[in-house]
């Protein structure tokens, strides 16, 4: 009877062993070799994107904040205007342009209707103390909380071939190359199209251009603006790596994304004689996402709506939704930018400012 009650005994103890490894096994899968569940499989996106927001998708922080939604986003960078005219869509979920306007094209290209504008940035100018003083005495620029540069003031200079060596008082930038700007090729790049709304505007009197007379004149004012420059890089990334990395010789201005100068600040790229000038007046540039399918309008609604996508996207100077989120990274690295932007541009409609583009695309020649 007690070897009986032994036998029972042992039986239980190897149904208990049993159990015991069967639990072991449900909760760390044998074919897990770090003892953790395995992940989900997330769902990869590609996309083209604005050169400036190259960093953004860079950011490791952004790429978790997807995958916590079950996507990896893959992004190749081009020219805004490269996007809209001349990439092949078809290997793209979605692109996202840096212009309400160039999604226009991107829309009648591709036969879609659907977009998302998750953030926008203002287009400034870097430049350096040196150039800014100079300028100041020159009454081009302003200086004050922000420092703003005159863009009617600006055009009437450089229309007339004014090198910097000749300015008045100049005893900092003595070179004998014009007074101008350094932006993008128009023919590429969003950038200089906003470059061109902007000066095409002031060129007009001043007023939104509209029809054939008003489109021709602008272009025989504002087009000496890119054709003097020489060499233009197809893409904003270009012209403000050589300002952070190569100082006034080589860009004294470059037309840029304020979302560029707001990174670079917080990211600690910026030296003490940098900064940042407000044209006025200015353009909002409209980032806007066109979904090519049901994958590309997921990523569109989740860089709109998501809080943590939204904080990043603030993080790397853009203006999201909340513009708080904005302020709150400038206050906290000490950037002094104009929040409210009184003095901006309706830039033209997309069929005109195609027409402006055409016709300084043609002065080149």
């Amino acid at each position: 009877m007690v070897e009986n009650k032994r036998t029972l005994g042992v039986a239980a103890a190897g149904v208990a062993g049993v159990l015991a490894v069967a639990v072991t096994v449900a909760v760390w899968p044998s074919d897990s070799p770090s003892g953790t569940a395995a992940a989900p499989a997330l769902t990869t996106v590609r996309g083209v994107v604005g050169s400036e927001k190259s960093a953004f998708f860079d950011d490791p922080k952004v790429a978790d904040a997807l995958a916590e939604h079950g996507f990896k986003v893959e992004v190749e960078p081009a020219g805004s205007r490269q996007i809209a005219t001349s990439v092949d869509l078809k290997k793209y979920d979605f692109a996202f342009p840096s212009s309400s306007a160039a999604a226009e094209r991107i829309q009648r290209q591709a036969g879609v209707s659907g977009k998302y504008v998750p953030f926008s940035s203002p287009m400034a100018v870097a430049t350096f103390k040196p150039i800014a003083d100079l300028l100041t005495q020159a009454g081009i620029v302003q200086p004050g909380a922000t420092t703003t540069l005159d863009v009617g003031k600006y055009l009437s200079l450089a229309e007339k071939g004014v090198q910097w060596n000749q300015l008045e008082g100049n005893s900092t930038y003595q070179v004998p190359k014009n007074v101008l700007v350094s932006t993008t090729d128009p023919r590429t790049s969003n950038s200089a199209a906003m470059y061109l709304a902007v000066t095409a505007y002031v060129a007009n009197d001043n007023t939104i251009v509209r029809g054939e007379k008003a489109e021709d004149y602008a272009v025989s004012r504002v087009s000496r603006l890119f054709t003097r420059q020489g060499f233009t890089e197809s893409s904003s990334d270009g012209p403000f790596k050589d300002y952070l990395s190569n100082g006034m010789g080589t860009v004294p201005m470059a037309w840029i994304y304020e979302a560029q100068y707001v990174d670079a600040a917080v990211h600690n790229q910026l030296k003490p004689d940098m900064v940042l000038m407000y044209p006025q007046p200015t353009v909002m540039s409209q980032h806007t996402v066109v979904p090519l399918n049901d994958k590309g309008d997921q990523i569109g609604k989740l860089l709109t709506t998501d809080p943590d996508l939204q904080r990043l996207a603030a993080e790397h100077g853009f203006r999201p939704t909340d513009v708080s989120l904005f302020t709150n990274v400038t206050s906290a690295h000490q950037v002094p930018v104009d929040v409210n932007l009184v003095n901006q541009v309706t830039p033209p409609d997309y069929d005109t400012l195609e027409r402006l583009l055409d016709g300084v695309a043609k002065s080149y020649n």
